[in-house]
């Protein structure tokens, strides 16, 4: 099982800590490097400062060798199709290695609000998903001339330039409703869960594999992954120590047990020898990749830590 780094690149993060998590990531041998994609801040202030994740994902295409890269995820009613097509296209140039692009519904709807994006119901929301998934399939892969037309969006005598080679990987995903795993059977590389304990998780991958068997396609060529946050420690004052900070700065009061307690099935929490056993627990539900989220990024400790783990998988 793979291990990514995602972080929550709307908390008041600027591009040079950013950079520095992904390179400190790159540098223990941890896999990929994800951001979330919003403008507005969140959990705590709304008013602190945010950069856009695309943006930044180009700086630090520039600045790594090796690591994966990408979003998870890019809601559909921030770009249009052909923007976002051409965004990842670019970013990988730049990168010279293939990106993981994650596209999603978003949900955030405030940011979009004082952004002045359309955020429509979520049953509409989820059509646009689909018809992106295709158009931007069709753009990077697909045959010049390509037209598509839709409720949401159409596309005439479709020319693209450049293809990208190897086209990236698309990422969708949530917490497992049967929409999102017929959108994932027919659009998708990889399959993203969120909110999941690892019995809910192995429970959910069951339905992914019948979802497949259903869409004529072999359950094995659809990636699983699982997303899952982390406040780890080499001990428990450590640990309970980084929830404090954490804490602190998103305005949370009270105990960090009491935080913890409704979080502690589905995160990487506690020391070592704890963190160590929901990661087996994860990989033993067919999961080839968890995507970690990284709570404070300023600190690498805990970017150290998660790499000698996962070594002992």
């Amino acid at each position: 099982m793979q291990i990514a780094v995602v972080i929550e690149g709307q908390m008041n993060l600027s591009y040079e800590q950013q950079l520095a998590a992904a390179r400190r990531a790159e540098a223990v041998g941890i896999s990929g490097f994800f951001r979330t994609d919003h403008y507005e801040s969140f959990p705590g202030s709304a008013d602190q400062a945010t950069t856009d994740a695309w943006s930044v994902l180009a700086g630090i295409a520039r600045e790594t060798k090796t690591i994966t890269l990408g979003t998870l995820v890019s809601p559909v009613t921030f770009r249009a199709p052909g923007e976002f097509a051409k965004v990842v296209t670019t970013v990988q140039e730049m990168a010279g290695r293939r990106l993981h692009a994650g596209l999603g519904t978003g949900w955030h709807e405030s940011e979009h609000r004082r952004y002045g994006f359309p955020f429509p119901e979520m049953a509409t929301r989820a059509e646009m998903l689909e018809e992106q998934l295709e158009i931007v399939r069709a753009l990077w892969s697909g045959p010049d001339g390509w037209s598509f037309s839709g409720k949401h969006y159409s596309v005439s005598d479709a020319l693209f330039r450049p293809k990208p080679t190897p086209v990236p990987w698309i990422i969708t995903g949530g917490e497992g409703s049967p929409r999102g795993m017929r959108i994932a059977a027919k659009y998708s590389d990889e399959f993203n869960l969120t909110s999941s304990t690892p019995a809910t998780a192995g429970e959910k991958f069951a339905q992914l594999d019948a979802t497949c068997a259903a869409a004529g396609r072999a359950p094995d060529s659809l990636a699983r992954s699982a997303m899952t946050g982390m406040m780890i420690g080499r001990t428990e004052p450590e640990y309970l120590e980084k929830i404090r900070g954490f804490m602190s700065r998103i305005g949370a009061a009270g105990d960090p047990e009491e935080y913890l307690a409704p979080r502690r099935a589905r995160w990487l929490v506690g020391t070592p020898d704890q963190a160590l056993a929901q990661m087996r627990a994860f990989r033993d539900t067919g999961a080839s990749r968890l995507m970690v989220q990284h709570m404070d990024p300023t600190e690498t400790a805990s970017l150290d830590l998660l790499a000698e783990l996962h070594a002992q998988l």
